[in-house]
């Protein structure tokens, strides 16, 4: 199905590896072009050619989502879609007193005021644009609370709270604000060398692998999310085949939450 994505220009942070990599990817195969926002580039994001434009930025600073926008304005002239994805997150195995003032400002940085700061420098173009699309990945922790990462899941609760708020104020103006929302996915983040099963498994809940099977073996589908499956979510929504999708949060969990 062509979901009318060629030749618009998209934003995605946290670009360079996950979730991030493969929605560029699935942006370039609707033939859009993008800016992908990272701290670092990545081979990966360099094969991709001459429609990506890599931007190495610390999505955390003040500075940093302003110029990945500007840079999108000044490559393709214009901006049509937003992706919000950069995030982090990192287990509390020492409970609610090991966390610290630094460490909640460092969540809160990572994965909400970045979305922010990031949607208030685009949202001028996407308005010039006449409509527009932005997409925010935020996570089953927004209502699924979790003491293991209770920043974490703080902090994307009021990601999710801010997208649907949002999306009241300028849907009327073309703008379409939707939010998706996964459990566990394969990549770097859960599995990796520092991922949250290797962190588990630190201390003390076994090796990392046996962590990730009892994690997956709590979804109904019985395996972590891929990140392409987030990645067809995200572009479809972007997409104005569902242009009357607005507000609204898509869960990909495998089944994990069982509450309406």
């Amino acid at each position: 199905m062509d979901l009318h994505l060629s030749g618009k220009v998209a934003v995605v942070t946290g670009a360079s590896r996950g979730i991030g990599l493969a929605v560029v990817r699935a942006l370039v195969e609707e033939g859009a072009r993008v800016v992908a926002a990272a701290r670092g580039s990545s081979a990966e994001l360099a094969a991709l050619g001459r429609t990506v434009r890599a931007v190495e930025a610390d999505l955390t600073s003040p500075e940093g989502p302003s110029k990945v926008i500007d840079e999108a304005i000044t490559a393709f002239g214009g901006l049509d879609i937003l992706v919000n994805n950069v995030g982090s997150v990192r287990p509390r195995v020492g409970g609610f007193l090991s966390v610290t003032d630094e460490d909640w400002a460092t969540t809160l940085a990572s994965n909400f005021i970045s979305a922010v700061r990031t949607t208030r420098a685009a949202l001028p173009h996407l308005l010039n644009r006449g409509g527009g699309a932005i997409v925010t990945v935020s996570s089953v922790n927004a209502f699924l609370p979790d003491p293991l990462v209770m920043d974490y899941s703080a902090a994307k609760a009021a990601l999710t709270n801010f997208c649907k708020s949002l999306s009241k104020e300028v849907g009327p103006k073309g703008i379409r604000v939707n939010t998706v929302s996964p459990g566990p996915v394969a990549t770097d983040l859960w599995l990796g060398e520092k991922g949250v099963a290797s962190t588990l498994a630190g201390a003390g809940a076994g090796k990392a692998d046996d962590v990730a099977k009892r994690v997956a073996s709590a979804m109904v589908t019985g395996r972590f999310t891929r990140p392409e499956e987030v990645a067809q979510l995200v572009v479809t929504l972007a997409s104005d085949r569902t242009g009357n999708v607005v507000g609204a949060d898509f869960v990909i969990d495998g089944g994990l939450v069982t509450t309406l």
